[in-house]
């Protein structure tokens, strides 16, 4: 008579309950609990603005868009505008470009065409004569920005100039002069004069 114990059948009995165990013990290695915590914090951040603000059209501070007819060779042309950061950042620079979105000879010819000169005052500039012929004199301090030359220029540094701060203004005059030796080819023509301040945001810098 066969052993119980060496029987094929409970041989088989005995491996399958092994296996049975060994999957608990397995399943019950992720049941056990573990002790957890966290925080955390809220940053933030606001970029800041680079805003560049010219005087009311027309107005006392702006005179730029108010135009001068049947100009002469000698003739100056003068206009006032105000310049103001309004933006939160400060500025690196300041800088002037001129186009001409109607050109002729007035812009394009550099000898005997428009030429420019851009001073600075301290304070408002007083204005006199009847419009459009106005003139300007300053009751504060006044600087030369800009030199004589040509109309038409790209990217013109203003210097060291209040609107580099934010919240600073400054009181431009621009004065447009037709040289004495323009010639009769410079008779009758037209050009509109475009004017672009552009503010450049300060250095980068930690925050």
């Amino acid at each position: 008579m066969r052993s119980v114990l060496t029987s094929p059948v409970f041989k088989k009995l005995l491996a399958s309950a092994s296996l049975v165990g060994v999957a608990a013990a397995v399943a019950g290695l992720g049941s056990f609990a573990a002790f957890t915590d966290s925080t955390s914090a809220s940053h933030p951040v606001d970029s800041g603005t680079v805003t560049a603000v010219l005087g009311a059209e027309g107005g006392a501070d702006n005179r730029l868009t108010i135009g001068a007819t049947s100009v002469a060779a000698g003739d100056t042309i003068q206009r006032v505008v105000k310049l103001s950061n309004t933006g939160s950042l400060d500025w690196a620079g300041a800088a002037l470009t001129t186009t001409a979105s109607t050109s002729s000879p007035l812009d394009t010819d550099v000898t005997d065409g428009l030429h420019m000169t851009i001073d600075h005052c301290s304070v408002s500039w007083t204005e006199a004569g009847s419009a459009p012929a106005y003139t300007y004199t300053c009751g504060g301090t006044e600087t030369q920005l800009v030199a004589s030359r040509p109309v038409i220029g790209s990217n013109l540094d203003l210097g060291n100039i209040a609107s580099l701060a934010s919240g600073g203004s400054d009181h431009l005059r621009v004065t447009l002069s037709l040289p004495a030796t323009a010639d009769n080819t410079l008779q009758g023509l037209s050009s509109e004069i475009d004017f672009a301040f552009v503010g450049t945001q300060r250095a980068a810098t930690n925050r």
